[in-house]
């Protein structure tokens, strides 16, 4: 039996924002991850585990602060030093969209690290290429939608069709390898992707598009004995109370408020031919905390606001977001200062606005609805919500790809 540590998604400088550490100089939010990390390192050096694997998105982009590289370095190195084969899989936000240029862990493979090995492309390891391990591993890192065009020599074609080519041919790959396998032996297939029928977090709406799905049936195949996520932010078992394992666990700190009722973790394994079991090991992270009131008068606005949030003593450390609708006239009642010293002891404090008032948009006499095509309209319709500008343009930006991409159907 073998043991192996699963966990994807550290993304450590995402948050890079807000208030320092005075001890190291780095944001706190940084330091959040690296907390999580640091649990999850210490936890496979601790059980003494047979292999790692990191599904990948180190770091929010391929070209990190070198601040931030060093440290995510730093807790590779202790899993080297232990003599722990580290298997690091290049992710989507690991890899530059252009051709050719180096991925965001590319040091580690050019350095030679010992025992740390890094896919960047698909892959098909055999006990001999794992130390010797009892094990073989098929890896599927994430693919450009540029390098995916290069290399099946595609041109001119929209992007589902070029998904559907490169899931036609990944599956096929995967299915290639699976009929060259040493049957005595575990299999254990990572990839960086969606899966048909996964669960989205809140980083969804970055992704929107721009996503190579791979089908249920590839990961689901009874000849596997573990499968290793990574992409999706959302900890779930993809084939549960069935075999094998297909497990995404998730990205390892709360990202943002999307992620609010999240429960985050990294897996163990326990890795045995046709007898996988898996081990949830929970990552308790910074406390995130979302609430909304509507206030029903312009008087007592404080007493309104505060009893839509917890005890003051709940409140210390989160990151608290409130959003408060009312109607616009009684804008000027609220008490801004009295609700941000009631949270005064919140690691940080968000205060919505969500002023309401009865809008009808008018067109001007010389244009009609039948004159406005669909994102026109709905970029009206934002402006009836009293949505903040920021939003507007993520929402518009959205219905624009949705558009586009069923255009392309």
């Amino acid at each position: 039996m073998l043991k192996i540590l699963h966990f994807a998604d550290a993304h450590i400088d995402i948050a890079a924002h807000g208030r320092r550490d005075p001890a190291t100089g780095l944001p706190v939010r940084v330091l959040d991850f690296l907390k999580a990390l640091d649990q999850i390192v210490d936890t496979a050096v601790e059980q003494k585990v047979d292999l790692v694997i990191f599904a990948g998105d180190a770091y929010k982009d391929r070209t990190p602060v070198p601040t931030f590289q060093r440290e995510f370095g730093k807790r590779i190195i202790r899993l080297s030093d232990a003599g722990i084969p580290t298997v690091l899989l290049v992710g989507n936000h690991d890899l530059s969209p252009a051709t050719g240029r180096a991925h965001a862990l590319q040091e580690f493979d050019t350095l030679q690290v010992p025992h740390v090995y890094v896919i960047s492309k698909p892959c098909f390891w055999k006990p001999e290429d794992l130390e010797g391990l009892p094990l073989q591993l098929i890896g599927l890192p994430w693919v450009s939608r540029s390098s995916l065009m290069a290399a099946l020599q595609l041109e001119g074609e929209n992007v589902g069709q070029i998904y559907a080519e490169v899931e036609a041919r990944l599956s096929e790959l995967v299915q290639r390898w699976l009929q060259e396998i040493d049957s005595s032996l575990p299999v254990i297939l990572t990839a960086h992707a969606s899966v048909q029928g996964a669960k989205y977090g809140g980083e969804r709406s970055v992704m929107l598009g721009n996503d190579l799905v791979l089908p249920g049936g590839l990961v689901r195949d009874p000849r596997l004995d573990y499968v290793a996520l990574g992409h999706i932010h959302k900890a779930q078992n993809l084939n549960e109370d069935s075999y094998p394992p297909v497990i995404y666990p998730g990205s390892i700190e709360r990202v943002d408020f999307g992620e609010v009722e999240d429960q985050k973790y990294f897996v163990l394994a326990n890795i045995e031919k046709g007898n996988t079991t898996v081990e949830w090991c929970k990552l308790e992270g910074r406390r995130f905390l979302d609430r909304r009131v509507t206030i029903d008068s312009p008087e007592n606005t404080l007493e309104q606001m505060i009893a839509g949030l917890p005890a003051r003593e709940a409140l210390r450390d989160a990151i608290v977001r409130l959003t408060v609708s009312f109607p616009r006239m009684w804008e000027s009642s609220l008490d801004e200062k009295g609700i941000r010293q009631y949270v005064e002891g919140a690691f940080e404090f968000h205060l919505v606005r969500r002023p309401q008032m009865d809008v009808r948009i008018r067109l001007p006499n010389d244009q009609s609805i039948s004159t406005k095509n669909h994102l026109e309209l709905l970029e009206i319709y934002w402006h009836t919500l009293n949505l903040e500008t920021n939003e507007m343009e993520d929402l518009q930006k959205s219905a624009g790809e949705i558009i586009s991409e069923a255009r392309n159907i």
